[in-house]
């Protein structure tokens, strides 16, 4: 495992975080991981509600964040395109892309318009999901309060680029 994390500006007020990383697991068990309501909860959140292109769910995030969000873009086993707390001020975007990388799968997480004075934060949180995402897939609990702690500091020093 070895996530790598990046933070930008996108204008004066919004960042966004970009993370990725290569785990060993074909590309429809890590779509199935990021998908499935039973195994998001074991690494990310428990998410409840309408799961296809067009409806709106309720997920509470590990990270004890929660609300409202909608499908936008759903390409099996390739591409998830989420709007987190649609048509509010704080609205969000998530986007997966997966990648068959021989037997591993590479997955690439984009989270747009953050406030840039958040930024870090939410760069800790979500290298600290990639990684239990990886525990998940071995089998192991989650360790995110731990690593989110861990890694805020560093995420607060590195450079927005």
């Amino acid at each position: 495992m070895n996530t790598i994390g990046t933070m930008h500006a996108l204008d004066g007020h919004y960042g966004a975080v970009r993370v990725e990383d290569v785990y060993d697991t074909g590309i429809d068990d890590l779509w199935n991981a990021c998908t499935d309501p039973d195994r998001l909860a074991r690494w990310i959140a428990d998410v409840d509600g309408d799961l296809q292109v067009g409806g709106t769910f309720y997920a509470t995030f590990t990270s004890t964040g929660a609300g409202a969000g909608r499908i936008e873009a759903c390409d099996p086993p390739n591409h998830l395109l989420l709007v987190m707390l649609p048509e509010t001020d704080d609205e969000q975007q998530i986007e997966a892309w997966l990648t068959a990388d021989g037997d591993r799968t590479r997955l690439v997480v984009e989270n747009r318009r953050i406030p840039l004075t958040e930024l870090h934060l939410h760069g800790a949180g979500w290298q600290a999901h990639l990684e239990d995402l990886a525990r998940s897939l071995a089998g192991k609990p989650s360790i995110w309060n731990t690593r989110w702690n861990e890694l805020s500091p560093v995420y607060k020093t590195m450079q927005i680029v």
